[in-house]
């Protein structure tokens, strides 16, 4: 017998908040990729967690928020807790190694190109675990041909968001790539969604009780960690000036003397002025950060 499938419970709320939740993520892990390109290498790695947590986050919480509209008429749908957060974990993980790998090797083509096929098998990789993680009396059934197009948008998607944060230097652009990788995750939740189908157990009754828990008891905790989460990432996003405005004026290639283009920026640090109380009364070009 097959299943009655709804993926749109709550209308168009669902779908809505989910593709927010997957922007969100999105600019703020490419936000703090591209700020790990013109920090110092010390420094590198905490910005690139940050921005792999941020992305896995967002697209983890973006697909569960989804899930809440999804029902199957017949049947009532549990979770298995260990899972569902496995899923989460997969995320930021596999999410991880395709950023720090551009954030590294630099935007490099073959860097890109690795980076993004592994980022956007991390986002297929979670959501079809998750999708593992349902209980119901019954089993899923996906179309091939659907659920590889679904990972190629994944795939193409994640290789684009990256080549923008390595490469897009405006805030506004940056937040342009987010729609767009945001736009992309969203599609590819419901292209894989629309390779379902859901074949019910001859003998399952009516309202049969689910196997795993029930999604109102995991709604909270599924939701509230990694929203809270991109919450406070956004606040040390907000609080970096750089990660905001970009490039300084004083790594501008047309400005600063001796200043390849293309070369990525560094970060000045405080104190690295020889005579910070003669910086308004210097032109700016003979003002020079002291090399590190």
């Amino acid at each position: 017998m097959q299943g009655t499938i709804d993926g749109f419970g709550y209308g168009a709320v669902t779908p809505a908040a989910a593709f927010l939740m997957a922007c969100l993520g999105a600019a703020l892990g490419l936000r703090c990729t591209t700020r790990s390109l013109r920090t110092e290498r010390s420094f590198r790695a905490g910005w690139l967690a940050l921005g792999a947590t941020s992305i896995g986050s967002g697209i983890w919480t973006m697909h569960f928020v989804a899930m809440v509209g999804f029902s199957v008429e017949e049947v009532t749908i549990g979770y298995d807790k260990p899972i569902t957060f496995a899923s989460l974990a997969v995320a930021i993980v596999v999410v991880g190694l395709g950023i720090f790998l551009v954030g590294y090797r630099g935007a490099t083509r073959m860097a890109l190109v690795t980076g993004g096929t592994i980022t956007g098998l991390g986002v297929a990789s979670m959501h079809y675990l998750g999708m593992a993680g349902m209980r119901l009396d019954g089993r899923f059934e996906y179309d091939t041909l659907t659920v590889a197009l679904s990972v190629v948008i994944a795939v193409v998607a994640s290789t684009a968001a990256l080549w923008a944060a390595a490469s897009v230097r405006g805030f506004l652009s940056s937040l342009g790539a987010s729609v767009v990788m945001g736009v992309a995750v969203s599609g590819m939740h419901y292209t894989g969604m629309a390779a379902l189908r859901v074949h019910l157990h001859p003998a399952a009754p009516a309202e049969a009780a689910p196997a795993g828990d029930a999604a109102g008891d995991l709604l909270v905790p599924m939701l509230l960690g990694p929203v809270c989460f991109l919450v406070l990432a956004a606040v040390v996003v907000m609080f970096d000036p750089l990660v905001i405005m970009g490039t300084p004026d004083w790594d501008d290639p047309l400005t600063a003397p001796g200043r390849a283009p293309g070369v990525p920026a560094r970060v000045p640090r405080f104190g690295t002025y020889a005579d910070p109380a003669s910086f308004s009364a210097r032109p700016r070009d003979a003002v020079r950060p002291v090399d590190w």
